[in-house]
């Protein structure tokens, strides 16, 4: 599979509302109408080994292929996806594109 990942840093609880009502209700309803777009997967960061954690959540947006990744990066939604991230989340945001490797014992 094929992804597009976007790691949200932390921030102040005082935006916490505000960002989750925005991801929820806003972003992620661009995001499914990306074309080709298998699923959405939200990770949200409760902490680490020493306690906090400086992250918030781990977005993966997945496809099945690098054929439909390729076609959903030329996508006006796509566009629109990134657009409405940097706007809304600026230097919270960072995003990234993986193949996954899925290796068991």
């Amino acid at each position: 599979m094929y992804k597009v990942i976007a790691v949200y840093k932390a921030f102040d609880e005082a935006r916490r509302s505000e960002f989750e009502d925005h991801f929820k209700n806003i972003h992620t309803p661009i995001c499914l109408k990306i074309p080709g777009i298998r699923e959405v997967r939200v990770n949200r960061i409760f902490g680490g080994p020493a306690g906090t954690s400086h992250l918030q959540q781990v977005v993966e947006m997945v496809f099945d292929s690098k054929e439909s990744w390729k076609a959903a990066m030329k996508t006006p939604e796509m566009m629109e996806s990134g657009k409405d991230a940097v706007r809304t989340f600026g230097d919270l945001v960072s995003v990234h594109f993986a193949e996954e490797n899925i290796i068991r014992g």
